[in-house]
């Protein structure tokens, strides 16, 4: 087992003392580290309006990292409530020709309020726009004309692939689950029970068994050689992920995905958030077998990009030659 991915939202508060275009280089530069070690997934995630600069345009840094890289694939995440769906045919038609077939597609809803005003999106058409979105893309990339509302467009050029790279729907319902069964290529669950119900509808709908859920550890891990001094360091940022996160998962239905802690101790018992040292980790990777997939977040909560390139090293030197 040595396959591996690495993810990226250029999160970048002001106490991180980083300038954004230094983020982003930085991002590029590990994207090609990953693909040049074997990484197998290069993911990328968008919000908007963020403070912090949190990725509002993957498919632009995308492109960016299509050019660094030769044989990862680049995973965008993409909330389709507030994308054209014509326009979004077209360029992920691009993309997927530029990528010779290294990208895919998850498509989100969307959940955060003030994103939604900022677009003028009412939020009670996620569904509707979810749906529309991924009818469109389909049809498009089958290079025939079609009905998009109420006149006949066509999509030039085709993807590389023929009909298009895979999407995949993400969502934290029983609705999202069955949703992305009945009209998608596959599910991400936020909520990993979901799963079952994603492959209850699969056999309703007459697809074939997506088998038993395949999920990556939801834990971000930072090595150090040190692990008590290094989360004394990297705590702020930890912090911050997971308030910021939590402050926009606090207005949505159902469980929060990260804890909201009042400080670095108590997000430290969460486990959410750890430190460990390359063997710590080795051992923790081999003892999960085939079922191991390491992904990395070196730049979590912005972290400076030299304290994460230590950590990229530790595991390309003293963790990644032990999985082989």
């Amino acid at each position: 087992m040595s396959a591996f991915g690495i993810r990226f939202d250029l999160r970048n508060p002001a106490f991180s003392g980083t300038p954004m275009a230094e983020r982003m280089e930085a991002a590029l530069e590990m994207g090609a580290w990953a693909d040049g070690l074997g990484a197998r997934l290069i993911v990328l995630a968008e919000h908007h309006g963020s403070e912090d600069g949190y990725l509002p345009s993957p498919l632009i840094l995308g492109a960016a990292m299509v050019a660094r890289t030769r044989a990862a694939t680049i995973r965008l995440f993409l909330v389709a409530s507030f994308h054209d769906p014509l326009r979004l045919a077209e360029d992920l038609a691009v993309l997927d020709l530029i990528s010779k077939g290294r990208i895919d597609v998850n498509l989100v809803a969307g959940y955060v309020p003030d994103e939604f005003a900022m677009f003028g999106v009412p939020m009670s058409e996620r569904a509707r726009r979810m749906t529309e979105t991924v009818g469109t893309l389909k049809a498009a990339w089958t290079g025939d004309a079609f009905e998009y509302r109420g006149r006949t467009v066509r999509v030039r050029p085709a993807p590389f692939r023929p009909g298009g790279p895979p999407l995949t729907l993400g969502g934290n319902s029983e609705a999202a689950a069955r949703r992305a069964a009945r009209i998608a290529d596959g599910f991400a669950p936020g909520v990993p029970t979901l799963w079952e119900v994603y492959r209850d509808e699969c056999l309703k709908v007459g697809k074939p068994d997506p088998g038993p859920a395949r999920r990556a550890s939801a834990a971000v891990t930072i090595l150090s050689r040190d692990p008590d001094s290094a989360w004394d360091a990297l705590a702020p940022y930890f912090l911050h992920e997971a308030n910021a996160y939590g402050a926009w998962e606090a207005t949505r239905a159902g469980d929060a995905l990260h804890p909201q802690a009042a400080d670095a101790e108590a997000l430290r018992q969460t486990g959410v958030y750890r430190v460990l040292t390359p063997q710590a980790y080795l051992a923790e990777l081999r003892a999960a077998g085939r079922a191991a997939f390491p992904m990395l977040h070196p730049l979590v909560g912005g972290i400076p990009p030299g304290r994460a390139w230590e950590h990229l090293r530790l595991f390309e030197h003293e963790v990644l030659p032990g999985l082989h």
